[in-house]
């Protein structure tokens, strides 16, 4: 059995030139971004929406993700670090230094989402549900990839288990396997993508706006939540509460998930984006004389 024990020793650089640093989360990262522009890029033009708003939606997902995670680590999992000096608070601009919290980046994307779809949605054809509905799907790629660059790091592991597939983090100082709960994580989020992207290109026409982003807020912050409960705590207040922080956090999201089917099966509203020019067209008039009476 502990022939199948895996002795992590990868370093997180990749390269480094100065002070510059060439890191597998970084590349990871990024190429989460990168698939899903492509994935959304084939739901624009399956759907009829302009390609040019991909841009904008883009840029305000690295901001919001970027933004957010770190305003979601300081605040709710260091707030006495971060706003307990004026050290700790310049601390907050500098994620390099690391600390990303991914329920503060989703907070951060779905206020975003309210700002994109608010500015371009109406005249679009779409809607704020349609926006997330869709996002969601290239989200949870993209959520894959970061645990993986997570895993890269060796950090955001869980607790000794005596299980075939443990990982030891060498690099750390541990001396036993320990559950590699970043490929948990990564293997469920990525199996969610699959399965929204096989309902989204079989099924768009027969599913209601809001399944999308109900069945990935319940599978991800569901699955979030179990995963917690062998995972190392990420800070020494969490060794005395019944749920850790990840876990309160994640509560919030499933109910919301919940929240986003009963509204897609009442409202029935339709997956698909309809845009102003798909929509029915006005009758045009006749230029045929009028009969004239006698």
């Amino acid at each position: 059995m502990d022939l199948l024990v895996v002795n992590w020793n990868i370093d997180p650089v990749i390269f480094k030139i100065g002070a510059f640093q060439l890191r597998w989360y970084s590349i990871l990262f990024v190429s989460g971004f990168i698939l899903g522009w492509y994935i959304m890029k084939s739901f624009f033009k399956r759907e009829k929406i302009k390609l040019d708003l991909l841009d904008p939606m883009l840029y305000m997902l690295l901001i919001c993700t970027i933004v957010g995670a770190r305003l979601g680590h300081c605040l709710f999992y260091q707030p006495d670090y971060y706003l307990g000096s004026w050290q700790g608070f310049w601390e907050i601009f500098m994620p390099w230094k690391g600390g990303l919290a991914s329920h503060g980046g989703t907070i951060a994307i779905l206020l975003g989402i309210w700002w994109y779809a608010s500015r371009y949605g109406r005249k679009n054809g779409f809607d704020y549900v349609w926006v997330i509905d869709h996002l969601v799907i290239p989200v949870a790629f993209a959520a894959c990839f970061i645990r993986l660059g997570n895993l890269f790091n060796s950090e955001i592991y869980g607790a000794p288990t005596d299980l075939p597939w443990g990982f030891i983090f060498q690099r750390n100082g541990e001396t036993e396997p320990c559950h590699p709960t970043q490929l948990y994580e990564a293997g469920t989020y990525l199996l969610l993508g699959i399965v929204l992207m096989w309902l989204y290109w079989k099924k768009l026409d027969k599913v209601y706006r809001g399944t999308f982003v109900g069945i990935f807020l319940i599978v991800c912050f569901g699955s979030r939540f179990l995963i917690e409960f062998i995972k190392n705590d990420q800070v020494e207040f969490e060794a005395d509460m019944l749920l850790n922080m990840g876990q309160i956090l994640s509560i919030p999201f499933v109910l919301l998930g919940i929240g986003f089917l009963v509204y897609a099966y009442k409202k029935k509203q339709p997956a698909r984006a309809i845009p102003p020019e798909a929509g029915p067209k006005k009758k045009e008039e006749t230029h045929y004389a009028k009969p004239i009476n006698h």
